[in-house]
C-alpha cells in the first residue's frame, strides 16, 4: 500500500487530479471509491495495472501513474503494465524502460527500422533511450560497436578557445554522452570500451569520408547540424548498422544557417525503413514543471509565429493596394510639351 499511495501520498492525489470526480478514501489495506460509476471503474482499473506494476518490482512515479491514466482512457483494454513494464537495461540495481506511450512507440520503431528520428523537446528521453538501445545491442551483439556523435555548437554562448589537446577541446561538448554511458554500464568497463575502440565518441566532424558497418551509431543534437552535415551523417550508413537521430526543432542554436533536421523531416518522410517518432511535453519525465514550461513556449511561438504572419499579409495587402492605385506621378503625368 505505501508502494501504491507513493511518497506523503503522491500517487494518490495524482490519481485523484486525473478523476476528480472520484472520491478515494484508504483505511488500512483497504480503498474505498465513490463517484459516477464510469469514473469510479476507470480508478479501480488503474489501480490494479498500478498493483500489477509493484508485483513485477516496476517503480513509477507522477508522471507514469499519469501516462497509464491516459491509456487506459482511449483504451480500457490496454495494459500499462504490459506495455510500460519491460526493461530495456538493468545497471546497478536500476531499471530503465520506456515510462509513456511516446516513448514506448520511440523504442519500439528501433527495433524494427534501420534509421530513427526521436524528435521532441527537453526531457522526452530521446538520447537516454537512444544510448540504452545501443547498449542493450551491443550486450547482445547485435552490433560490433556504438558510436556517438554531436555537433560542436555552443548553446547560445562563445566559449571561445579551449586549452589542451584535441581531445580537451571537444570533451565539454561530449561529456552528456560519456554521463549518460557511466549510468547505463560499468563505469570501470567503459573506459577500457573506449580504448578499445569498441564504443567511440566524436563530434560530427570526424565522421566524412567513414563508412559505419555493424555499428549503433547516435547522433545527438541533431537540430544543430546543417542540412550538409544531415546527408553527410546518414550517408555513412553501412551494412548490419543502425542510426538514431534525435533532436529539439525549438532549440537551434546555429548563428544563421537552416537546421539539417528541420529540412530532413520534409525530405525522407515517405522512405521505408525510416520512421520519424515525434515526442510531446506529454513524454517529458523530468520535473513535472518541465511539461507545463515546454507547453508554453510552444503557445508564445506559436502566437508569435501568428502575429509574423498577419504582419506580412497586412504589408503584402498594403504593397498590393499601392500598386493598384500607381504612384503620384503615375495618375497625373506631365502634358506632352509641343
Amino acid at each position: 500500500m505505501v508502494r501504491l499511495l507513493g511518497p506523503q501520498d503522491r500517487f494518490l492525489t495524482t490519481i485523484e487530479k486525473q478523476y476528480p470526480g472520484v472520491t478515494v478514501h484508504v483505511r488500512g489495506n483497504e480503498i474505498a471509491l465513490s463517484g459516477p460509476n464510469d469514473d469510479v471503474a476507470a480508478v479501480a482499473r488503474l489501480v490494479e495495472e498500478l498493483q500489477h506494476m509493484i508485483r513485477n518490482g516496476v517503480d513509477f512515479d507522477e508522471a507514469q501513474v499519469s501516462t497509464s491514466a491516459r491509456m487506459l482512457g482511449i483504451d480500457s483494454s490496454q495494459s500499462p503494465s504490459d506495455l510500460l513494464g519491460a526493461p530495456i537495461l538493468t545497471s546497478r540495481g536500476k531499471s530503465i524502460r520506456p515510462k509513456t506511450l511516446g516513448q514506448k512507440e520511440y523504442v519500439d520503431a528501433i527495433d524494427q527500422n534501420t534509421i530513427v528520428f526521436g524528435i521532441g523537446p527537453a526531457g522526452t528521453g530521446k538520447t537516454y533511450l537512444a544510448m540504452a538501445k545501443a547498449v542493450q545491442a551491443l550486450q547482445r551483439k547485435e552490433v560490433d560497436r556504438i558510436i556517438l556523435t554531436r555537433p560542436a555548437v555552443e548553446a547560445g554562448e562563445r566559449l571561445g578557445f579551449l586549452p589542451g589537446t584535441l581531445t580537451d577541446k571537444i570533451d565539454p561538448y561530449l561529456r552528456p554522452l560519456y554521463d549518460a554511458l557511466g549510468e547505463m554500464m560499468d563505469p570501470e568497463l567503459v573506459p577500457k570500451l573506449l580504448a578499445m575502440g569498441t564504443i567511440e565518441v566524436a563530434p560530427l566532424a570526424y565522421m566524412r569520408g567513414r563508412t559505419l558497418n555493424s555499428s549503433f551509431v547516435v547522433l545527438d543534437e541533431a537540430q544543430n547540424t546543417t542540412p550538409e552535415q544531415m546527408k553527410m551523417f546518414l550517408t555513412r550508413l553501412g551494412f548490419g548498422s543502425k542510426m538514431v537521430v534525435t533532436g529539439d526543432i525549438t532549440q537551434v542554436d546555429l548563428p544563421a544557417a537552416a537546421s539539417g533536421l528541420r529540412l530532413v523531416t520534409r525530405v525522407l518522410t515517405d522512405i521505408d525503413d525510416i520512421f520519424f517518432a515525434r515526442l510531446t511535453s506529454a513524454d517529458v519525465v523530468r520535473h513535472s514543471l518541465v511539461g507545463r514550461i515546454v507547453d508554453a513556449y510552444t503557445e508564445y511561438d506559436a502566437h508569435k509565429q501568428a502575429q509574423r504572419y498577419e504582419s506580412e499579409q497586412a504589408r503584402e495587402f498594403a504593397n498590393r493596394a499601392e500598386r493598384r492605385a500607381g504612384t503620384p506621378r503615375d495618375r497625373f503625368p506631365k502634358r506632352r510639351q509641343s
